[in-house]
């Protein structure tokens, strides 16, 4: 049986171009020979449209006992290399089942979860942040393997990055604001962690399982695993569905919520994970910096401050 080449959605082009230029638009050209080489190897038959995230292609197909599972095509990169090695660590537990991976272009066959039910479809805020938290409980109750990324690394470079973050900031309040969070993290710096954690899990990475009876409730997809400090997990959870934060008559109040509720279920030293947390709100106040912003974002400002006047 000959495979279809698939036809690539012209937004996953667009993004793979936006980050990676010229090297995006080649991994794109070869993109149908990939997908027709790992369904032939596979035995896979396409079953329905492709979808894709930022830098994913995944195509819903049927091995050959009729088992639904998806094919995960992406460039193999510094944040997506070790995504194989944490799906094998939790087998399931928490997380999407691997079936297969090809080491050498990235490619994943992985179990296939219910796309259209994922936490951002849970009406009620404290069930969903209170499944979330379950969720990352099971995630990192298993240390990280050998190879994954730490945070011990992340954070010192981190660090580095704030002299010249702070020559970009323009105004005086987000630059007592960055050093704050940076003396936060320099105070856990010693001790990392080595937990494997998620780095992404946020309504839309966590799926409802296609057959609810035979697994748990909530699986995380898409992790950028590295090994360090839970704490450094929750900041997704705290800024998730933040138009229903922006409406409560409090929002530094709906944050810690968030956060309490959180540190309860994982059983988190609450000065630690603040900490680590503020460590996350320098880290996306750095990446904005980087693509040119001379302000922190409002949302990180806001839960960089609800969290430090408790």
């Amino acid at each position: 049986m000959v495979t279809p080449r698939i036809r690539i959605p012209e937004a996953l082009a667009a993004s793979y171009h936006a980050w990676f230029g010229a090297s995006g638009d080649a991994w794109i050209a070869g993109l149908p020979a990939l997908s027709a080489d790992c369904m032939d190897r596979w035995e896979l038959r396409l079953d329905g449209p492709p979808r894709h995230g930022a830098v994913a292609l995944v195509l819903p197909v049927l091995c050959t006992d009729g088992t639904p599972a998806v094919l995960k095509l992406q460039q193999v990169d510094e944040e997506t290399r070790d995504e194989p090695l944490a799906l094998r660590r939790w087998a399931g537990r928490g997380a999407v089942s691997l079936l297969a991976t090809d080491p050498d272009t990235g490619a994943m066959l992985l179990e296939r979860l219910d796309a259209a039910r994922s936490l951002a479809s849970v009406a009620d805020e404290a069930e969903a942040v209170q499944a979330l938290a379950e969720v990352l409980a099971r995630l990192v109750a298993l240390p990280a393997p050998e190879g994954v990324r730490r945070l011990a690394d992340v954070a010192a470079a981190m660090l580095d990055a704030v002299p010249e973050a702070m020559t970009r900031l323009a105004e005086p309040e987000d630059r007592r604001l960055v050093e704050t969070c940076a003396a936060a993290l320099r105070e856990l710096c010693d001790e990392p962690g080595d937990r494997l954690l998620h780095w992404d899990l946020h309504y839309d990475n966590v799926l409802a399982p296609l057959h609810a009876a035979e697994r748990e409730s909530w699986l995380a997809i898409d992790p950028k695993p590295l090994a360090g400090d839970p704490g450094f997990d929750l900041l997704p959870a705290l800024q998730n569905r933040w138009d229903e934060v922006e409406a409560s008559r409090n929002a530094a109040r709906s944050v810690r919520r968030r956060f309490d509720l959180m540190t309860e279920v994982l059983a988190l030293d609450r000065h630690r994970a603040t900490g680590w947390t503020l460590g996350r709100v320098l880290q996306n106040t750095l990446w904005s910096v980087e693509d040119g912003a001379t302000r922190m974002n409002p949302t990180q400002t806001t839960i960089a401050r609800a969290l430090l006047t408790r």
